[in-house]
């Protein structure tokens, strides 16, 4: 049986301030884009979250909700120290880490000698040593497998740990909302309530192949995560699936010189930030588009041959018969082969 931790710094780079600045403290604080340039929020503290402030809401909003806010832009040189802090506390008790992202990661704990091979007692070390050595809270979930060990950090939150004995785990996800699962959003969920499923314990009552039927691959997994089971591995290195680049309008933009001016600025954006990036075989490109009204909807094609920018102006020019309205936000990327894929791709 394996022993998963998943560990989540809580509100990250508002705690990270919130240390460098005590006075910030029971106030309410957000990290993100001023309002005055169409900004968003990238995290906030839970003294903001109780005015209904949340990561992606743009800040122009987050200030009306709470006018007392105070908003920092992010300090991403700093944060990036930090986490590598943490890191350094992760490696102290595993080699098997899979970093998320600067505030989180799975710990694959199955063979530490530490505490006797304690999973939970690791997690508490984790805890503690992260709130005396680098001064910000960080919540802790303990489970047999990722799936679970991501919904127990979040259980607790903030400055929590859950662990998820082995023979708790029918009697967790029976009574457990679907809502919670990974990859179930708000319109998913909705479906899923319209056929009467709103607990995994009703999803339980779903064939894997009435499920795949309704839901496609992802089908496979409501499946084993209804019934506590996730057989993927922590890797300590993560493939990277997506590249891409945006940018969001001082004032709305409509289809003609100026959009055409920034599409031909984000490719070439793309195209420097794809310098970087070596061994990745690219094999679908990709366009994002805001409306004013906060509409968003992608664009996506395969690219069976690799790379041809050209493809991003028919791109653009379906997304904008989707909206039929100004934008704010205009974004192009592309897509890397998986794992498999990229195998396969290798051999011709």
């Amino acid at each position: 049986m394996r022993k998963i931790i998943h560990c989540d710094c809580d509100c990250f780079y508002a705690s990270v301030e919130m240390r460098d600045d005590p006075s910030l403290r029971g106030r309410p604080l957000a990290i993100g884009g001023a309002s005055s340039r169409r900004g968003v929020i990238a995290t906030c503290n839970y003294e903001a979250r109780a005015y209904g402030v949340h990561s992606a809401l743009p800040t122009a909003i987050a200030v009306q909700r709470c006018p007392d806010l105070i908003l920092m832009p992010p300090n991403m040189a700093k944060y990036k120290a930090v986490a590598m802090q943490v890191r350094e506390i992760f490696e102290r008790y595993s080699d098997c880490i899979e970093p998320l992202s600067l505030d989180e990661a799975y710990l694959d704990v199955s063979e530490s000698p530490h505490f006797q091979g304690s999973a939970s007692r690791i997690a508490e070390a984790i805890r503690h040593e992260v709130k005396t050595e680098v001064g910000i809270g960080i919540s802790a979930g303990v489970a047999p497998n990722k799936f679970l060990a991501k919904i127990a950090s979040d259980w607790q939150k903030p400055d929590g740990l859950t662990v998820i004995r082995p023979d708790q785990v029918a009697a967790f996800v029976r009574d457990l909302p679907v809502s919670k699962i990974h990859g179930v959003g708000k319109v998913m969920a909705a479906k899923m309530s319209a056929l009467g499923i709103e607990s995994c314990e009703q999803l339980q009552a779903w064939s894997e192949l009435a499920l795949v039927e309704r839901f496609g691959r992802f089908g496979r997994q409501l499946y084993g995560y209804a019934r506590g089971e996730d057989q993927r591995q922590v890797k300590p290195e993560r493939r990277r699936k997506s590249l891409s680049v945006e940018r969001t309008f001082a004032t709305d933009v409509v289809p003609g010189a100026e959009a055409d001016a920034a599409l031909v600025q984000l490719i070439e954006e793309l195209q420097k930030r794809l310098g970087q990036v070596t061994g990745l075989p690219i094999v679908g490109a990709f366009v994002k588009m805001k409306s004013r009204e906060f509409r968003i909807t992608t664009v996506d094609r395969r690219l069976p041959q690799g790379l041809d920018t050209a493809c991003y102006a028919p791109l653009m020019q379906e997304a904008w018969a989707r909206l039929e309205s100004p934008v704010r936000l205009m974004g192009v990327g592309v897509r890397f082969a998986e794992e498999d894929e990229a195998s396969q791709l290798s051999l011709f």
